[in-house]
Formats: structure tokens, sequence, C-alpha cells
């Protein structure tokens, strides 16, 4: 069975909050597997889980930095 990989992006926008905490981390793991084990029965062994935690700083949309597009977007001018 080929053995897949999941790639989990996050980008820290908790206040307060750096980073997932291990239980956020192991229930997305555990979700994400399920997901393929459920929807393409994939078994769970053959399923990695891979969660990136980026800085808002090294994270853009729109063509700008992560938070000033949510701003504008929460603000729109006008």
């Amino acid at each position: 069975m080929p053995i897949v990989t999941i790639q989990v992006t996050r980008e820290g926008t908790t206040p307060g909050a750096a980073s997932l905490t291990a239980k956020e981390k192991a229930a997305l793991i555990k979700g994400s597997s399920e997901l393929l084990r459920d929807v393409l029965g994939k078994p769970l062994d053959s399923t990695f889980v891979l969660i990136e935690e980026v800085d808002t700083d090294n994270w853009g949309w729109g063509g700008l930095p992560a938070l000033e597009f949510r701003r504008r977007r929460e603000d729109p001018p006008g």
C-alpha cells in the first residue's frame, strides 16, 4: 500500500499562542488520518501527517502580509 503524507499548514494568529498545543496537534493528526481511511480506504499506518506552523510575518495572501490582508477584509474601504 502506498504511503500517503498530509501537510497541514497553520499560520499563527491565535492571540497569546505561538503554536498549537500537543492536544490540538494530536487531534489534527488523528482526524486527518481517519479522513483518509474513511474516504480513500487508506490504512492509518500508511498515512503520515506533517504539521507546519508558519509565523504570520512569513505568510502572505492577496499580495499582502496575511494580517494586513485580514485587516482590510474586515474593514473594507468606502
